[in-house]
């Protein structure tokens, strides 16, 4: 299967990530589509998703890439057994493709004609969302099959943005969904749903979003399998007219949701009274 990544950023630990497991399963992307390092739509959504504070701490993480005793920074640590290499880790997409062997283009936007042309000279039969634009029409036509993303809580209950958090305050199960891309947010076929198991021994939102990224690439990597032998296929989504879409969580709401989680924390700890 001919497989093509699209990412925010070379530095993405999530695209770094998913390139390497569907290259241990023989499934080594055609291609890698990433946006400049600095692009501005891509800062302003990390701003709005993670605030400037822990944006701040990401770049310089990329930047000045060991920590004192020498060990790689990771944004999300959930990620380094995917990522281990030669006694270090992964830290861009450069460094995954020269060991793969399979070519980066960068682009401003992943929906400009020349985008689409990269894409298309690569003849993808799918393409793994991992970051970046809302995608358009005409680049959702270009792989055969479709473009797969991850989305981090249960569709079609919970859609949209802090799909964690919006789960937890929703009293519906934490969990992932992979599914195709449509024009619209978070609405196209589903593939497969998985309730995460471990939520409740998640220690922060931080903590659960994290594993929740890891547990998806692991996810995603048995659905591409199932794609592949076509055993597989997406099934509509439902309540399609109904309101279940959501935005980034205010700051009040999302301390809500982190009572919730260390409610549940708490109730999973044996010998912990939760009061």
């Amino acid at each position: 299967m001919r497989i093509v990544i699209l990412s925010s950023s070379v530095y993405s630990e999530s695209a770094c990530a998913m390139a390497v497991r569907m290259s241990e399963l023989r499934h080594v992307p055609v291609g890698a589509l990433a946006l400049s390092t600095f692009d501005r739509g891509t800062l302003l959504r990390k701003v709005g998703q993670w605030g400037v504070r822990e944006v701040a701490r990401y770049a310089r993480a990329k930047l000045i890439p060991h920590r004192g005793n020498g060990q790689p920074q990771l944004r999300n640590p959930c990620l380094e057994p995917l990522l281990k290499h030669q006694g270090g880790v992964f830290l861009s997409l450069r460094e995954v493709a020269a060991v793969h062997g399979f070519p980066i283009a960068l682009c401003n936007e992943q929906n400009a004609p020349d985008s689409i042309t990269r894409l298309k000279e690569w003849s993808p039969d799918l393409i793994i969302f991992t970051g970046g634009n809302i995608l358009r029409k005409q680049l959702l036509e270009v792989p055969r099959l479709g473009a797969l993303n991850v989305h981090l809580g249960l569709l079609p209950e919970i859609r949209g943005m802090s799909s964690p958090e919006w789960s937890l305050l929703q009293h519906v199960p934490v969990g992932i969904t992979i599914h195709f891309m449509d024009a619209g947010i978070d609405t196209g076929p589903i593939l497969q749903r998985y309730e995460f198991p471990h939520a409740p021994q998640c220690e922060s939102l931080s903590d659960l979003r994290n594993r929740l990224i890891a547990f998806g690439i692991e996810k995603a990597a048995e659905v591409v399998a199932g794609l592949d032998r076509g055993t597989i296929a997406g099934t509509p989504q439902s309540d399609l007219d109904e309101d279940h879409q959501f935005f980034v969580m205010h700051d009040w709401l999302r301390a809500r949701a982190a009572e919730r989680l260390t409610q549940s924390h708490l109730a999973a700890v044996p010998g912990t009274v939760n009061g």
